[in-house]
């Protein structure tokens, strides 16, 4: 049997939460704050770091 939900492990650069939205301090010509999405780098906006299999962790000696 399967099971229904495995872990994943979450992305230490970001902790899980990877999209923020920044405030730039200027304002569209309606009036509202203009804003800026940014990823994490570590995980491209997954929140998920894939496990790095074993091989390659042998072969660079971790």
């Amino acid at each position: 049997m399967m099971p229904q939900h495995t872990r994943r492990p979450i992305c230490p650069d970001c902790d899980g939460f990877p999209a923020v939205v920044i405030t730039t301090g200027q304002r569209t010509p309606d009036g509202h704050r203009k804003t800026l999405t940014v990823t994490c780098r570590g995980c491209h906006g997954t929140g998920y770091r894939t496990p790095v299999p074993a091989a390659v962790l042998a072969r660079t000696g971790r």
